[in-house]
């Protein structure tokens, strides 16, 4: 049996209204999203907390 290292590829999106930053890694558990919630599993009527911008106003950030 061998043992398989799994690296994971978190993410992150920034609002492009008031810049708040979402990362894949620590989730969001204010808003009820646990670490590693990927940005595909947060609902599309989800809004920005801090200016209440669109899911869609977000821009994935450059590795």
């Amino acid at each position: 049996m061998s043992v398989v290292a799994v690296e994971h590829s978190w993410r992150q999106y920034c609002c492009i209204t008031c810049g708040l930053i979402y990362d894949e890694a620590k989730g969001w558990p204010d808003e009820g999203f646990a670490p590693g919630t990927r940005w595909e599993q947060i609902p599309d009527d989800w809004s920005c907390p801090d200016c209440s911008a669109s899911k869609s106003d977000f821009q994935l950030m450059a590795a």
